[in-house]
């Protein structure tokens, strides 16, 4: 998930994005330590169903993408020739670079080994009202929240109850 070597940083260092080819993010960690690279792949828990079992997996937050601290003035095109790198993102002729207090900030919200998400806005059994669409200004209920900030709700619409799927954007506290 994470390498750095001994110590700490230099202030000559600063952290680029590396892109990978698909599924090869550990692949790329792997190689790139080899060759004494910190590297930060920072990973969220995803909800998996195989053959009838539902498993909690680790998967990459950013998929294809992985952080490389390098040295601001060191060769840095090695990274380009690493197994599991298709290439690092730039701005102009060198790497784009990260701002620090965007990783320390991922870091912090690490438990476990994987990226939470800040605390949902709702909760299931919630009352909202639906604030844009065709059901604007009606009272529904959370019955679920899928991923990706979408909401299931229940509302009562033309003496039925209706399940109906919307972004979390869309509605508003009851």
């Amino acid at each position: 998930m994470e390498s750095e070597r001994a110590g700490t940083a230099g202030p000559a260092e600063r952290w680029a994005v590396v892109n990978t080819h698909p599924h090869q993010e550990h692949l790329a960690v792997d190689n790139l330590q080899r060759q004494a690279f910190a590297t930060y792949c920072p990973k969220v828990r995803k909800r998996r169903s195989h053959a009838r079992r539902i498993e909690r997996v680790l998967r990459p937050l950013f998929p294809g993408y992985l952080f490389v601290r390098i040295a601001t003035l060191a060769p840095w095109r090695s990274i380009l020739s690493t197994y599991g790198v298709r290439s690092i993102v730039r701005a102009g002729d060198g790497p784009g670079w990260i701002d620090e207090a965007f990783i320390t900030n991922l870091k912090a919200r690490e438990i476990d080994g994987a990226v939470v998400r800040p605390a949902a806005p709702y909760q299931i059994g919630q009352q909202v009202q639906i604030t844009a669409g065709p059901f604007d200004q009606l009272i529904a209920t959370i019955i679920d929240m899928e991923e990706k900030d979408r909401l299931v709700v229940l509302l009562d619409f033309m003496s039925r109850r209706v399940r109906v799927q919307l972004r979390s954007d869309a509605v508003m506290p009851a």
